[in-house]
């Protein structure tokens, strides 16, 4: 996995041209339900972050495709619930990993439409929930809002990420300066999901 987001990165910096394409892309397979199984997405727009300090990509460009890469894999994931339904723990990959689809459930069943916003958060839960939103038939316009806003904070959460991470590495800082740095990163990212889970918290 970690070579696997090495070359992205690699990619990224050698075809600047198209870093909002691969990011896009990225992001749509951390979303999409039969794709986010195996893909270290989260890791790939963390490490992103650090080209964004070191000027290969623009922060809003960057941010505005993962966030619209990551709404598309909700809408995919989304209609594919709707259209299988009851069908979809016979298929795969849930044939085989059926605990992955329960957890959904039982998270959409506890927070209803905010799941989706909440689930953006949780790396287990991502995609699992919106493919569960589909197959509960939940209202297309709720879905979407909450798809939208969840995205719109959760991708430059991670790309800010990196950029801190990369800005406290790749300067002159002391290791104690480095380290506020490192830990202001990881709070950031648990903050933002904290705090998403908290305010839509469905009783």
């Amino acid at each position: 996995m970690d070579e696997f987001v090495h070359q992205i990165v690699v990619f990224i910096t050698a075809h600047p041209n198209l870093a909002v394409f691969v990011i896009g892309a990225v992001a749509f397979g951390e979303s999409f339900a039969f794709v986010s199984f195996f893909f270290p997405g989260s890791a790939v727009l963390v490490a992103a972050g650090t080209l964004v300090q070191t000027g290969v990509l623009d922060p809003v460009s960057a941010a505005s495709a993962a966030g619209i890469g990551a709404v598309l894999g909700d809408i995919f994931s989304y209609a594919i619930g709707r259209k299988f339904g009851a069908a979809l723990p016979k298929r795969w990959p849930f044939r085989k990993h059926p605990q992955a689809l329960e957890r959904g459930v039982g998270f959409f069943k506890r927070y209803g439409w905010a799941s989706v916003f909440i689930g953006r958060f949780f790396g287990p839960l991502r995609a699992f929930v919106t493919l569960v939103a589909g197959m509960f038939r939940m209202g297309v316009v709720p879905f979407l809002a909450a798809s939208i806003l969840s995205a719109a904070v959760w991708a430059p959460a991670l790309l800010f990420s990196g950029y801190l991470l990369s800005l406290a590495f790749a300067s002159n800082w002391t290791m104690q300066q480095k380290l506020i740095a490192l830990a202001a990163a990881v709070v950031a990212v648990f903050v933002l999901a904290i705090a998403a889970r908290r305010a839509f918290r469905v009783r």
